[in-house]
């Protein structure tokens, strides 16, 4: 079970790589914010469920380590409810603010406007 649950963690901890390297290669505001709002909310998941699950293997069912174990699910359930409120949020503060979306240039040119 060990082993099962340290795929689980390495599964979630690929997945928040795969985030950030969205985050950093996507073009705009708004597209940066999905890998940070949705691929974050499954690292966490599959990360936290890891570690949850080795808890309760590696511990055994006691009143401590099953408690332990209810608040990293709590700890999940938190965050799915709060990070696509954040989300919204901060996109919706970019629009006020009037963030302009990125859109491809029709010519192919560069996105460099410096020459």
């Amino acid at each position: 079970m060990t082993y099962v649950s340290l795929f689980i963690i390495a599964l979630g901890i690929f997945f928040f790589f795969a985030g950030a390297v969205g985050v950093i290669r996507f073009p705009d505001f708004y597209s940066r914010l999905h890998p940070a709002g949705m691929i974050d909310s499954m690292g966490l998941l599959l990360s936290m469920s890891g570690l949850a699950l080795y808890v309760l293997s590696h511990h055994g069912l006691s009143g401590t380590h099953v408690l332990t174990a209810i608040k990293i699910i709590l700890i999940v359930i938190f965050v799915y409810i709060t990070s696509p409120t954040a989300t919204h949020a901060i996109v919706d503060a970019g629009i006020r603010a009037g963030l302009a979306p990125w859109t491809k240039k029709k010519n192919g040119g560069s996105d460099d406007d410096s020459h």
